[in-house]
């Protein structure tokens, strides 16, 4: 029976851990929330090559390590060598570690170009920080406004997450191009959407600019990132990506009743 079980625990969270939540995290999760946009699935490729790099070298290290600790072990030198430094080695151990840098370079410039460079917006939405809860616009649907909330513990519905669930989640068309504009009229917040690849700082006075473009219906967590306040953990962030029909209809009902 003990068995069984620790069996069954085991398959469960190596499926979690494959399946790496989608839209939040899962329990026993290991490495990013499933990319639901092209940003970050670009971060998780660029993640999985410096993960390999990691790897070979730390293997490497912990085997030139044990070699060393073999081969000049005090049993078999029992003289001590007086070689004081090789050129060659030092010249070799300079330059690899400069061809590495390089190719992790060459990604992360790319990728931080991608992610900079925001492609012809299809909808742009106005994100406004507060102590503690978010304000979302739609300039360009008829510049209505609304507050989005944490829904407290003992108002959730079935199903919805503790600590991530709205009252009013942001919507947006799947497969179309968002910039999002962000600010903040007190401290500095940061809106975050792991599975997105987004995470951008609100700063007050100042308008900072991102994008996402969602492949796939569904909703998407994300919290404020940036030590804001007491109340920091409890101003939550929700995406609802829906259809382009449906964007349209709620966009209409959403500007009767907040415009």
């Amino acid at each position: 029976m003990t068995l069984r079980f620790f069996i069954g625990l085991f398959l469960n969270s190596l499926s979690c851990a494959v399946l790496a939540g989608e839209g939040r995290a899962t329990p026993w999760q290991m490495g990013f929330q499933k990319a639901a946009t092209p940003v970050m699935q670009e971060i998780t490729h660029v993640h999985n090559l410096l993960l390999i790099i990691i790897f070979a070298i730390a293997i490497f290290v912990i085997a030139l390590i044990l070699f060393v600790c073999w081969r000049f072990r005090a049993s078999k030198n029992p003289v001590a060598s007086k070689v004081s430094h090789n050129t060659a080695l030092e010249i070799v151990w300079t330059l690899i570690p400069c061809l590495i840098l390089i190719v992790i370079a060459i990604p992360s410039f790319r990728l931080l170009y991608y992610m900079d460079k925001i492609p012809k917006a299809d909808i742009t939405v106005k994100v406004v920080g507060h102590q503690w809860y978010w304000t979302y616009e739609y300039p360009d649907h008829g510049n209505f406004s609304f507050d989005s909330y944490m829904i407290p513990d003992h108002a959730l519905a079935p199903g919805q997450p503790r600590l991530l669930a709205v009252d009013n989640p942001v919507v947006v068309p799947v497969g179309k191009v968002v910039r999002i504009i962000a600010t903040s009229d007190d401290v500095i917040h940061s809106w975050a959407v792991p599975s997105l690849g987004i995470k951008k700082d609100t700063v007050p006075g100042r308008l900072n600019e991102t994008w996402f473009q969602v492949q796939k219906e569904g909703l998407y967590y994300g919290q404020c990132s940036e030590l804001c306040g007491p109340k920091h953990g409890f101003m939550p962030i929700a995406v609802k990506v829906v259809s382009e029909e449906a964007f349209n209809e709620w966009a209409k009902v959403a500007h009767e009743k907040w415009g």
